[in-house]
């Protein structure tokens, strides 16, 4: 009777468990959060977390163009860590080439480089000089880009004594670093911009996403829709305070950087203005667009945090370099605002560059910002 009796509470809960199961099973966002997550952060830090950068672009400047320079360049690129994006003619097109963004270092030889490597009858010899220019903009990055020129520059010079017979040449060749921009090497450089870049989007993103998402659960929204006021007028209208508090936040942002941590502001504090204003506007245009994806403020929160977060830090070079980024990884980043956002708040505040240098990062903005508030706008009139 004892067995009769527990017999259908033990069917009760299998039919509970079994619910359960199928409640899960049905549910996509569930299924996705449950098993797309762990599979996607293992993916992008097991791929991005890493202090090891590739194929860094470099330029470099030899007078000489000897067989022991080139030696050395073909050295370098071989190596996997760098890549020769620029030759230059003349020591004048370096500020340019850094200030653009196009490289991470230079290669600076000396006139006479296999000369004074080769002429064993020079008396007093000295050290041939290699000049290694760093862009200390991201100080972490200049740092390992120098080291690793540093080794294979040792190990060039330890092939060259084995080609020797084994015998120690008197000539030796000395590496002379500099860092541009940041001479100090400051963390601070990288982290204020890379901060104001994450501040910016999530606010801007997620709190719009937010607002909109809860008139729906609400239910007001319908309210809204039968007043005479037009959609683009009801997105404007929602997401106009959040502008104008997103930028009061990078204001702090950037009086912290300058008078707490020392960054410089070498640019137009006009222009970054409007290139702070044209980034929040692409952020509440997905902001807008995730509201009309998402059925309540859970699901706008969670998309906010997943698909904005995450591939802002990890992807957008913000903390990690790009170029050490597999290929698929790099294309993915190339959607995303803050890639495009980061290089031009360094470029203002570190290198004092203007729109004849960021004039593709900032076109590439706007037309990010045109494309997701007419995909908002559309969306919005189909679901709402």
């Amino acid at each position: 009777m004892i067995f009769f009796k527990k017999r259908p509470r033990l069917s009760r809960f299998q039919a509970f468990v079994q619910k359960e199961f199928r409640h899960i099973l049905r549910d996509r966002r569930t299924l996705l959060i449950l098993f797309g997550m762990p599979i996607v952060q293992v993916l992008l830090f097991g791929f991005v977390l890493t202090n090891e950068i590739k194929n860094a672009a470099i330029a470099v400047l030899d007078p000489s163009k000897d067989t022991e320079s080139i030696a050395l360049t073909n050295k370098l690129v071989s190596s996997g860590y760098f890549h020769l994006e620029k030759t230059l003619d003349s020591p004048t097109e370096l500020d340019a080439a850094f200030r653009s963004g196009q490289i991470k270092m230079a290669v600076v030889y000396p006139p006479d480089f296999a000369q004074s490597l080769n002429d064993p009858s020079t008396f007093n010899p000295q050290p041939s000089t290699i000049q290694l220019l760093g862009d200390a903009s991201d100080p972490n990055t200049a740092t390992t880009l120098i080291n690793y020129a540093n080794a294979i520059i040792g190990d060039y010079q330890q092939e060259r004594v084995l080609n020797n017979g084994g015998v120690p040449s008197s000539i030796t060749i000395r590496t002379e670093t500099r860092m541009r921009y940041n001479p100090e090497q400051k963390g601070v450089f990288n982290f204020v911009p890379g901060v104001m870049t994450l501040i910016l989007m999530l606010v801007s993103a997620m709190m719009t996403s937010i607002t909109i998402a809860r008139e729906k659960e609400l239910g007001t929204m319908e309210v809204l829709l039968v007043s005479p006021l037009q959609p683009i007028q009801i997105i404007l209208g929602k997401t106009a305070p959040y502008l104008v508090l997103t930028l009061l936040n990078a204001l702090v942002v950037v009086l912290l950087g300058i008078f707490v941590f020392g960054m410089p502001m070498r640019g137009s504090v006009m222009l970054l203005a409007g290139e702070c204003v044209l980034y929040m506007f692409v952020a509440l245009s997905l902001g807008i667009f995730i509201s009309t994806r998402a059925k309540d403020q859970m699901s706008a929160m969670f998309m906010s945090a997943l698909g904005l977060m995450m591939p802002t830090m990890l992807l957008s070079g913000f903390i990690f370099p790009r170029e050490s980024m597999p290929v698929p990884l790099q294309i993915i980043g190339n959607v995303i605002p803050a890639t495009w956002f980061n290089p031009i708040i360094k470029g203002i505040m570190i290198k004092g560059v203007g729109l004849d240098v960021l004039w593709k990062q900032t076109l590439i903005l706007g037309g990010m910002a045109l494309f997701f508030l007419g995909l908002s706008l559309r969306n919005f009139k189909d679901r709402l």
